[in-house]
């Protein structure tokens, strides 16, 4: 297996200003008569890091959405309901502040009904607070932390299962997988970072294993020096971090260059060639991560969600979320549809046709590419596979599937 090349990052923005030029962020909803059948253009806002932050997760974000909006306007039930879609781009950086302007911006378009968003979970809670009283219907594809779906908000919910499915996941597979019996658990001081490492932990003392020390560090950490001399001193049988892949996958490199050579594991933030570009091929070797859902090939729709996916965008591969994108813009776009028949595609963007999407997304009982979608009465998904991955030969390949 080949190591996967990622965007460079003048690459990313060009494609972020690209995106934004195509789709544009405007006043209302509207309307072109073609034929004489009026058309109601709706929008899908996708809440992600573009610029800044885990852009190769975001970007793969976005790609899935637009992936699954060139397929919505190509379909005759579509047009024939009025209806044509279109993706709003919102660069959240991985940033809180810059997610809540998004949402705000996103709230401010009467046309946006629905938003594909956010990846990071620190991010995704307040952003979503402003979806809310917009009556905006929120699918999070990657955000995690269990609090989001607990505030009690009716338009939230996400196609990704939870850190305390995924935490334990990752303990069950160090201990009864990898024989670990010690470790050293650090998290990066967000939301997502701190909620997935203390399941982490949690799970792994149950299992019998000692957490050596815990620490907390920055996702915007570059130098862990400190730390690798801590953590080399302690010697443990791994180490795990709760974080995202920027900073991962450095603290992955100097631990190596350190001359400590047992693996660093981690969740899905970790989940992308970028972390093994970061890290290097040698200091990532044996590194493990886990990742919500099963691996694309293993899904019975992912080599034909794969093939469209590749031919949309030559020359990417399908990421950690994308898939998981996919689906949540296809929940939206069939909700939006629902509503469209019921009520007529202009009154979609509408308070009550606003609450009918959501209504919708609610009911929701679909095969998706990443496997069967329904929420429970949270919004969370009732799919709870994980799939824990190892890198190999500068690659992440399966090393424990779900056994249900």
């Amino acid at each position: 297996m080949q190591v996967r090349k990622a965007l460079a990052g003048g690459v990313m923005v060009a494609l972020t200003v690209a995106a934004l030029a195509l789709t544009g962020c405007g006043g209302g909803a509207t309307k072109a008569d073609t034929g004489g059948d009026k058309v109601t253009t709706v929008k899908i806002g996708i809440g992600a890091p573009l610029t800044a932050g885990s852009v190769a997760q975001g970007l793969g974000i976005q790609r899935g959405v637009e992936l699954a909006i060139k397929e919505a306007n190509a379909r005759e039930d579509i047009a024939a309901a009025g209806l044509k879609f279109a993706s709003v781009p919102g660069d959240d950086q991985g940033d809180p502040k810059a997610g809540v302007t998004v949402a705000n911006t996103f709230a401010s378009d009467r046309s946006l009904v629905g938003v594909v968003g956010h990846l990071n979970s620190g991010v995704t809670i307040p952003a979503s607070k402003v979806y809310n009283q917009a009556k905006i219907a929120m699918i999070s594809p990657a955000a995690t932390n269990p609090a989001l779906t607990l505030q009690g908000l009716n338009n939230v919910f996400r196609v990704c299962t939870i850190d305390s499915v995924q935490g334990p996941m990752g303990a069950d597979a160090a201990v009864d997988k990898f024989g670990a019996k010690t470790v050293v658990v650090v998290d990066d001081g967000t939301p997502y970072g701190e909620g997935l490492a203390s399941e982490f932990g949690k799970q792994f003392a149950v299992k019998g294993g000692k957490v050596v020390f815990s620490e907390r560090t920055s996702d915007k950490d570059s130098d862990f020096n400190a730390l690798v001399t801590k953590i080399k001193g302690s010697n443990p049988d791994m180490v795990y971090y709760g974080g995202t892949y920027n900073a991962g996958a450095l603290l992955s490199k100097q631990l190596f260059e350190s001359g400590y050579t047992k693996p660093l594991m981690g969740g899905d933030g970790l989940f992308d060639p970028q972390y093994i570009a970061l890290a290097t091929t040698t200091a990532a070797e044996g590194d493990m991560v886990t990742s919500v859902g099963l691996p694309t090939s293993e899904l019975p729709k992912g080599v034909e969600f794969k093939a469209a996916y590749e031919a949309a965008f030559p020359g990417e591969e399908v990421g950690a979320y994308d898939a998981y994108s996919y689906d949540a813009a296809n929940v939206l776009i069939e909700a939006i549809l629902a509503a469209a028949k019921d009520k007529g595609a202009a009154q979609v963007i509408m308070p009550a046709g606003r609450d009918a999407i959501i209504a919708n997304v609610a009911k929701t009982n679909v095969e998706g590419v990443t496997g069967k979608i329904e929420f429970d009465k949270n919004g969370d998904t009732t799919n709870k596979a994980i799939t824990v991955y190892r890198v190999e030969k500068g690659a992440f390949a399966p090393y424990v599937l779900p056994t249900n």
